[in-house]
Formats: C-alpha cells, structure tokens, sequence
C-alpha cells in the first residue's frame, strides 16, 4: 500500500480482525517538545488504545508508519513503545510486532493511563469505578485520620477544606477539594494509602469537575466536607466515617443527575 505523503492525509492499517484503523498524520506532528518527544508520543498513541481506537488484540502500525505518521525519528517510536509496554498496554515480539493487552493487564494506577481513561468516550464507566474505590478506601481511611492525625496534618485538612469554600473558581475549588481528601489518606497513618493517593489523584481531579459542574448547592457540597474536617478534628472515628459515608452518597447523586 503506497503511504500518503501530504501532511494531513491518512494511512490505513489493519487489525487482527479485518478492521480498517486511520492513523492520522497530526498538523502540528513535528512539534512535540524536544525534550520528550517520546514521552509525547507515548500519550498520543496511549490515548488512542485507551479510547478504543486499537482495541485488545490489535497489532500496531510499525516503528516506520508510526514514525512517518508523527514526523519524528523511529528511535523515539521505540522509546514511546517501550514506556507503554512498561504500563501494560502493549507487549511486543520479534517479527510480530507490538500489541495491544488485554484490558484487565493495563496498570490503571498509573498517572498517565489513568488521564487517558478519564477521556475515554465511556468517561461515566470511570467515573464510576474510582467512586467505588472511593467507597471502599475513604470511610475507613477518614476514621483512621480521626484517630491517628497528627497536628500539622489536621492544619493540611483544615486548610484544604477553608479554601474550598473560598475558591473563586471551579479549579482553585477543584485543587483544594483534591488537596482535602489526599490529605485525609496521609492522615489515616497507613503507608499504603498515601502512594495509593498519588497515584488516584488525577482519577479524582477529573471526578470533581464532574460532579461540582453537577451539584447545584456548592453550599451543601461545602458543608459535608466541613463535617469529615470537624469530626477528624475532633478525634471522632464513628462519625468520621459517617461523614464521608454522607458525601460519597452525594457526589453518587451527582453522578446520576449527570447520566439523565
């Protein structure tokens, strides 16, 4: 098949199955940063497998097409590939090429395929799964906090949680809101949690933009966080717990009023 010379045009490639994938070259291909093209690269591509463009089972286009594509060199198509076989995404072999991995194989721990998920088209199916995790880490995770705080950190939760209500915009309100609840999980005084939290905080960053856009009361929303802080604060495990238990039913509504 003759590739497609002129900028903007297409190349077609085949999956496993038949179907016909478009690798589109980009206009603005040749100007990914210098410093990372690879890294650049690897989230364009990573993008693209996580939204559903290859799906499981799809050989990818070769290091030439990928690098004819993108206007750049073919040892930064090998970096890039390199970076998303060590997520999981992709496994590669001599004279096969590399693949896409089963779904249940991506890390969706990691920073990048977590933003990359999060822009998915099925963008409510994630939502979804981290307020699971949500629910399953945070009531137990916020009684932990009431009982094992320490002073400066319950200086960190208060802080967060003021500036939420002083925010004068949806991201200062997003970034403090985000700040609150990683807080809480340092607090809790176990060591698992709080790189369990660094690795989620994109998940949640694209949660509450979600949700905030969709709760009409910003006032309600504030005083439920208002009543995990002071119950922390208090060194009332019980009603920590309860709390959050109370938020995380709220943020569910306002994931539904989302769907209708």
């Amino acid at each position: 098949m003759p590739h497609e010379k002129a900028k903007g045009k297409a190349s077609r490639t085949k999956t496993p199955a038949g179907r016909d994938q478009l690798a589109v070259r980009r206009a603005d291909a040749a100007h990914f940063p210098g410093s990372s093209v690879h890294a650049s690269l690897a989230s364009e591509i990573g993008l693209r497998i996580v939204r559903g463009d290859y799906p499981p089972g799809s050989i990818l286009p070769n290091e030439a097409r990928w690098a004819e594509t993108f206007n750049v060199s073919r040892s930064a198509v090998r970096e890039a590939i390199k970076m998303l076989m060590a997520k999981s995404l992709l496994a590669s072999r001599p004279k096969i090429g590399s693949w896409v991995e089963p779904r249940e194989r991506w890390n969706l721990l990691d920073r990048d395929v977590l933003a990359w998920y999060a822009t998915a088209p099925d963008r409510e199916a994630f939502l979804r799964t981290v307020q699971e995790f949500r629910h399953i880490i945070e009531p137990e995770a916020s009684a932990f906090a009431a009982m094992r705080r320490s002073d400066e950190q319950m200086a960190e939760i208060s802080l967060a949680c003021r500036e939420m209500g002083e925010a004068a915009s949806l991201p200062e309100r997003i970034r403090a809101d985000t700040r609150f609840h990683l807080a809480i999980l340092r607090a809790s005084g176990n060591d698992l949690l709080v790189p369990l939290g660094v690795l989620i905080e994109s998940a949640l960053d694209h949660l509450f933009v979600f949700t905030t856009r969709q709760v009409g009361d910003q006032r309600r929303a504030q005083k439920l966080h208002e009543a995990i802080e002071k119950n922390i604060r208090l060194q009332r495990p019980a009603a920590a717990r309860n709390a959050v238990h109370k938020l995380l039913a709220d943020t569910d509504e306002g994931i539904g009023r989302g769907r209708r």
